[in-house]
């Protein structure tokens, strides 16, 4: 199975980030972020906008709990 040239960067509603083939339809609850190239371009860009890696509802929770332990002010 030889690997595709293109790709895109999917994005779910966690936010979290993948390489996809370009071309192939994404999974359930996946969509398009914008960005197509080559699979080393997309791991650059996916390296630049996604910093944090943990899933968007972990870092509410945090945010939320650092927020209460500083009596709701930060």
């Amino acid at each position: 199975m030889s690997r595709p040239d293109r790709y895109l960067v999917a994005v779910n509603d966690e936010e979290q980030h993948a390489l996809w083939p370009d071309g192939t339809p994404l999974p359930a609850g996946w969509r398009e972020e914008g960005f197509h190239g080559t699979e080393e371009e997309c791991a650059a860009h996916v390296d630049a906008v996604w910093p944090d890696i943990r899933p968007l509802s972990v870092r509410r929770r945090l945010a939320g709990d650092s927020a209460a332990a500083h009596g709701g002010t930060r």
